[in-house]
């Protein structure tokens, strides 16, 4: 079964959690440890990546070390062409619709794809929206972020995405954001566009997961409550909320 099936058929049976690990904040063995508790405490799919500091070296041990950790699906979520390798089960192939440096939009998809091709790596395109306030992606992305209340501009940005043929949309409030993607605005993309819907940053409370899911999110991503050393009964409480269960 490939990556992309089973995220599809995970969603139709309620909204997933993803655990997102920057390979870039601490060491591979680190890494394994979080990834583990995140799937005792209910995740379905690790996400590996970041904005900065991803390389080869770094991402690969971390990949190998959470895959033979939890024996759950590893796919990049952020990284760089020269960090690819044959520890991923797959790649989130973005083109981050709002960046204004084309190195997000044309550039660096380019000089990945040859690179996954000799791999081997199963792709998955997706359109990433970046949502005020945006943090270090958006700065390093140089997007023209979506401002909170501007919920026509983030479902024309979800058509887009519908027309370009991706197969998922991401919309992201930023690592580390003080406020996540508003329950209006995913309602809305929602309610007009019929593509999985992931939505992650600033989530770290049961109220927001349990919002996001309630809005319409498929999928849920968390990743800086485990950095921070949040429990692991906080952790529960955050994925169960946003899994409804």
């Amino acid at each position: 079964m490939t990556v992309k099936q089973y995220m599809l058929d995970k969603i139709k049976n309620g909204t997933m959690h993803a655990a997102l690990i920057d390979p870039d904040k601490q060491p591979a063995e680190k890494a394994a440890e979080m990834a583990k508790t995140m799937k005792e405490a209910g995740t379905d799919i690790i996400f590996v990546g970041g904005s900065s500091g991803i390389t080869k070296e770094n991402l690969s041990a971390t990949a190998k070390a959470v895959k033979e950790a939890t024996g759950l699906p590893v796919v990049l979520f952020g990284g760089t062409p020269d960090s690819l390798n044959k520890e991923l089960d797959a790649v989130l192939f973005m083109q981050i619709v709002n960046a204004t440096d084309p190195v997000f939009i044309t550039f660096g998809q380019v000089a990945a794809a040859p690179i996954m091709a000799k791999l081997g790596l199963e792709s998955i395109s997706m359109g990433y929206v970046i949502v005020e306030p945006g943090m270090t992606v958006a700065k390093v992305t140089k997007a023209k972020v979506v401002k909170q209340d501007e919920i026509e501009t983030a479902v024309a940005y979800a058509m887009a995405c519908k027309m370009f043929g991706f197969d998922i949309i991401y919309f992201e409030a930023g690592s580390g954001a003080d406020r996540p993607v508003p329950p209006a605005m995913i309602k809305a993309i929602k309610t007009y566009v019929d593509l999985p819907l992931i939505i992650g940053g600033g989530i770290r409370t049961p109220e927001a997961a349990a919002a996001a899911r309630e809005a319409g999110a498929d999928i849920i991503v968390t990743g800086t409550m485990l950095e921070k050393g949040a429990s692991v009964e906080e952790i529960k409480a955050v994925i169960s909320a946003a899994k409804g269960n």
